[in-house]
């Protein structure tokens, strides 16, 4: 199957996030025996040990972050002109970021994440994990490749000790991941859930399968597709609730957009096709390895997936196939994910 552009991934509204980072530290009474209040311990600073998540696109992040928990609270940061979501609580040692969509934007992001977070000359990253949506055999898997393939080219490890977190928990969610499709809030209306409301449920039960080659694509042929000022869900530069940096983001999409206007990107642009053997296909999580791989960091990716098999309607696959499936397939991915974190992944 022709690999998708991942140019999809949507998740509850950020209204959750907002819950979530708004959390408030409980105040215990005053005693008569005047004793004194215990205070929060301090956030950490950014150089403390992190594990960096990311997404490549506001449906995928969104989704992670309403499934981290009341314990887990997020503040966010714009550290050079990056956005990131540092968690707090029992999560404060656990950083989030959107890379946007392709295998250069995902390069860079994790370039100025590793440049954001650091104890003097040493990286603060411990690990890299990355949760989204992919092309695959059923929709609704949760995919865990052990190595992962550039453009069929090179090849780079999944970390061992987080392969082996990732087969704990592929048994312990099984049961979670969802099987009908929710409609998502494709322009970020945030008006509700994206799951509130829910379609067709896909013929296979999905499953967390752990293990096979990835391989990561790119159609955009070595240009950095810009994310769009307010674009929704999948063309967005931020998660849902917080898409307000219109002023910021246009500056840098006007001039980024040009190359993708040329009619002769768009005549190419189907013309890459994966191998057979991968068992799952995307355009960011290879360039992540790769970034990784150079600093000697775990690396492991939660890939759901969002157009393959199991499809009721019979849509055409990529990219009608993905539209239609990519909150299902972000809302499973983030299951994964979260689940991995919880577990010391």
């Amino acid at each position: 199957m022709p690999p998708p552009p991942n140019v999809a991934r949507m998740r509850r509204c950020l209204a959750t996030l907002v819950s979530l980072a708004l959390a408030v530290s409980a105040v215990a009474a005053g005693a008569a025996d005047a004793q004194t209040k215990k205070k929060p311990p301090p956030p950490k600073p950014l150089c403390a040990p992190r594990v960096l998540v990311l997404s490549a696109m506001p449906v995928e992040l969104s989704a992670v972050l309403a499934r981290l928990g009341p314990h887990f609270t997020v503040t966010p940061k714009t550290i050079a002109g990056r956005d990131y979501y540092v968690g707090g609580g029992h999560g404060e040692g656990v950083v989030l970021a959107l890379t946007g969509i392709g295998p250069v934007n995902a390069r860079r992001a994790v370039d100025a994440a590793f440049d954001a977070f650091t104890c003097g000359r040493k990286t603060a990253i411990r690990e890299v994990v990355f949760s989204g949506v992919a092309g695959g055999d059923y929709i609704g898997d949760v995919v865990v490749p052990a190595r992962w393939s550039l453009a069929g080219t090179q090849s780079f490890p999944v970390s061992s000790r987080a392969l082996a977190v990732a087969r704990k928990v592929a048994t312990k969610v099984q049961s979670q991941l969802l099987t009908k499709a929710p409609a998502g809030d494709p322009a970020c209306g945030c008006v509700t859930s994206p799951d509130a409301v829910t379609t067709v449920a896909v013929t296979h039960a999905p499953a967390v399968e752990v293990g096979g080659v990835g391989e990561t694509t790119d159609p955009f042929t070595g240009r950095a597709l810009p994310c769009v000022p307010g674009g929704g869900d999948v063309f967005g530069c931020t998660p849902c609730a917080a898409q307000t940096n219109a002023q910021r983001d246009g500056a840098a999409f006007v001039p980024g957009v040009v190359p993708f206007v040329d009619p002769a990107f768009f005549a190419g642009y189907n013309s890459s096709a994966a191998g057979p053997g991968y068992v799952a296909e995307d355009e960011e999580t290879a360039a992540v390895a790769a970034e990784t791989a150079k600093r000697h960091v775990d690396f492991v990716a939660f890939r759901a997936v969002s157009d393959g098999g199991g499809d009721p309607l019979g849509l055409p696959g990529f990219p009608v196939q993905f539209f239609y499936y990519r909150q299902l397939a972000a809302d499973n991915a983030a299951i994964a994910t979260v689940a991995f974190l919880n577990a010391g992944g």
